[in-house]
C-alpha cells in the first residue's frame, strides 16, 4: 500500500497526531526527531474468511490455501503505513504530497 503522509508543524503536533492514531489502533514502528512512522495491521474481511473456511471444510480443501493467501496479503501488503513528519520536501528536493486525517482513517478502515 502507498505510504500515507501527514504534515505537522512541530514535534508537539506530531505527538498529538500519533496519539490520535494510536487510539485508532495504529502501532508505532519507528520514531525520530523529524518523523513518526505508524502502521495499522489488517487481517482481511472476516466474512470472506468464514465463507472460505466453510467451503474448504465442506467441499474444496484448496480454498484453505486461498484463505491463507488472502490473510497474508491483507496482513503484509494491504496494511496502511502513516508517516507523520515536519519535513516539507523529500530527500530529492521535491515537495511532499500530504494526506488528510480523514483520508488516512478511511483507508485504514477499508474492508478490502
Amino acid at each position: 500500500m502507498k505510504l500515507l503522509i501527514l504534515s505537522a508543524d512541530n514535534s508537539k503536533e506530531m505527538e498529538n497526531i500519533a496519539e490520535e492514531l494510536s487510539q485508532k489502533k495504529f502501532k508505532l514502528v519507528e520514531q525520530d526527531s523529524d518523523f513518526i512512522l505508524m502502521r495499522k495491521r489488517r487481517y482481511g474481511n472476516p466474512l470472506i474468511h468464514v465463507v472460505c473456511l466453510i467451503l474448504a471444510l465442506s467441499t474444496i480443501s484448496l480454498l484453505i490455501f486461498i484463505n491463507v493467501g488472502y490473510f497474508m496479503y491483507s496482513y503484509l501488503w494491504a496494511s496502511p503505513h502513516v508517516l507523520i513528519t515536519t519535513e516539507k520536501v523529500s530527500d530529492e528536493g521535491t515537495p511532499l504530497e500530504f494526506n488528510s486525517m480523514d483520508e488516512v482513517l478511511s483507508k485504514a478502515n477499508a474492508i478490502l
